[in-house]
């Protein structure tokens, strides 16, 4: 998170062979996959699922789109920030999207607006904003930035409600904790955290890892923490499952060979709780959460960084990249309860 890579526009939209390739360790490299009208002619940042279909991309190109993929078409296009787009979040209650960015602001827009003017804007933040979600009732949005503050903002007004910082604590990402008053945050000083929003102050503070964490994510049942790590050439880019209530590492996921940057519970359609995991090496990775195993990779050849992943109700999964745009894949489990992870489109 927040490191720069060559730009190489060249290779957006490249297709590779239609062959598919096995190797020995597994790895499975597709293509072939429907490639659909570009979201953005950038490097795609971030990623929020709206719903099976739908969902927010965030880009260099500082632009946010709302993207149905069913249809191969760009339903809304905002444009408002002045530098890349680094997170987006929607809100089904509002109907609205959220955008955080290296401008320091976080945008606000309606999704049913023909003016793709952001209704609301959040300011105040002195450094790029790094994290951004909403709280479960919809009233606040919770940023946080690499000015090593947290905040609060009231969805309403646009106000910021509360303020608070901690030394040397870059943030990488939040999440909401669903069911509590509580915000996940990864940092660049290797730490998860957890702050109770009530007072917005850090409650717990887990183990340090080795690693610079780079994002976060928590299950739907407020229980789990998942969070990734910086590395190279298999040194640290492992990612970690924590237990919420007791503030420890359950257990660690090896097997990505440059930085892990992104990480997501998927939704409960299979029969076992999985996770993936998404990294500078290209790939994605799919993991059975409570024995480690790794189930499927897949391989994205010439995409550069993947950059944020995001799961669907439908067995979607999306992944962005620096090169490639997103990519869809959808989640099938053979007769022989197999994992594969099949690629549908590129967009």
């Amino acid at each position: 998170m927040g490191k720069s890579h060559s730009k190489d526009k060249r290779t957006r939209g490249r297709s590779t062979s239609s062959s598919q390739k096995s190797s020995q360790d597994g790895i499975v490299t597709m293509s072939g996959s429907k490639q659909l009208p570009q979201a953005h002619s950038d490097a795609v940042t971030c990623l929020a699922p709206v719903r099976p279909g739908l969902c927010l991309t965030g880009s260099s190109d500082k632009t946010v789109v709302l993207y149905d993929w069913t249809h191969g078409a760009v339903k809304r296009r905002w444009s408002g920030h002045s530098r890349e787009v680094t997170k987006v979040a929607y809100s089904a209650g509002l109907d609205a999207a959220f955008s955080a960015s290296r401008d320091k602001t976080v945008l606000m827009w309606k999704l049913s607006n023909i003016d793709t003017n952001p209704i609301r804007a959040f300011r105040g933040h002195t450094m790029v904003v790094m994290g951004l979600t909403i709280n479960p009732d919809n009233t606040q949005v919770c940023t946080g930035s690499r000015d090593n503050s947290l905040r609060m903002w009231d969805v309403e007004t646009g106000a910021c409600l509360m303020e608070n910082s901690v030394p040397r604590n870059l943030v990488t990402d939040i999440c909401w904790v669903p069911g509590q008053q509580m915000v996940a945050q990864t940092g660049e000083d290797k730490a998860l955290k957890l702050w109770d929003t009530r007072g917005l102050y850090v409650s717990c503070t887990f183990p340090l890892k080795q690693y610079i964490q780079t994002c976060c994510d928590v299950s739907r049942d407020g229980n789990y923490c998942l969070t990734t790590s910086n590395g190279f050439g298999g040194q640290g880019c492992e990612a970690t499952l924590w237990d919420v209530r007791a503030v420890k590492a359950l257990c660690e996921y090896h097997g990505h060979r440059e930085t892990a940057s992104a990480c997501a519970f998927l939704p409960p359609v299979l029969s076992q709780p999985l996770v993936a995991t998404a990294s500078h090496d290209c790939t994605v990775r799919i993991w059975d959460q409570n024995n480690q195993d790794c189930l499927c990779v897949q391989t994205l050849p010439v995409s550069g960084p993947l950059t944020a992943l995001a799961g669907f109700d439908d067995a979607s999964l999306c992944c962005s990249s620096f090169n490639t745009g997103v990519h869809l894949f959808h989640l099938d489990v053979t007769p022989e309860q197999k994992v594969n992870l099949i690629r549908k489109a590129q967009f």
